[in-house]
């Protein structure tokens, strides 16, 4: 159980702007990702050191985005002004959340232009879309060599994350103490006033601390 990426929904000047806008803060590029056609979704990447990514996300006009619930959420918190979304959390095996939850794992998938693919079941949206404090899991499957975060070799760092909402809370969603996947990323609690998630996340760069 290990902390994967953070999700941003896109702003509503869209993928290509709000993408611009973060890779400027962080002094980095954003490479393209692509379209997730189950989801109804499609998104850009920002590799981070240390095994990670930030994907900025953008719901299409398609009828699977109406369907899924990924699709639904990146959707809804466009709408609303667009910001962080979610984290995402990866394990070698969904099946205990499988049975906790008492429904099966969705397949995700998006092609690169050479043809090779990405492959990852996920499980934990709803839960995301009812409790936003809380991550979503996922694992990934096929080539490990095709993971976000090797895109090109990144010096930039995901360092900590403010996030309204409770450790308590999110170490039930996760059936184990919510430090383990957040080993080298520190968190800092606030109650929240409101919608519970993530408030910012603070990246360590060349430029030095940055956060968005």
């Amino acid at each position: 159980m290990r902390m994967d990426h953070v999700s941003y929904a896109c702003e509503r000047d869209g993928l290509l702007a709000t993408t611009e806008r973060i890779s400027a803060a962080l002094g980095v590029d954003a490479v393209r990702g692509g379209v997730h056609p189950r989801f109804g979704t499609r998104n850009m990447i920002i590799p981070l050191a240390d095994h990670k990514y930030l994907e900025v996300v953008e719901v299409l006009n398609h009828p699977a985005s109406d369907k899924a619930p990924f699709g639904q959420a990146v959707r809804a918190r466009s709408a609303a002004g667009g910001g962080w979304m979610g984290w995402c959390v990866a394990v070698d095996d969904l099946s205990p959340f499988e049975q906790r939850l008492g429904r099966a794992a969705v397949p995700g998938n998006r092609k690169f232009p050479d043809g090779r693919e990405l492959v990852w079941s996920q499980i934990g949206i709803l839960g995301l879309i009812a409790d936003p404090q809380v991550p979503y899991l996922l694992r990934w499957e096929g080539d490990p060599a095709l993971h976000p975060s090797l895109v090109y070799p990144s010096n930039v760092k995901m360092s900590s994350l403010t996030i309204a909402g409770s450790a308590e809370r999110v170490t039930e969603w996760l059936g184990e103490p919510v430090e383990k996947p957040l080993e080298d990323v520190a968190v800092q609690w606030m109650a929240p006033h409101g919608t519970p998630g993530i408030m910012s996340v603070t990246f360590e760069t060349a430029n030095g601390a940055v956060t968005i």
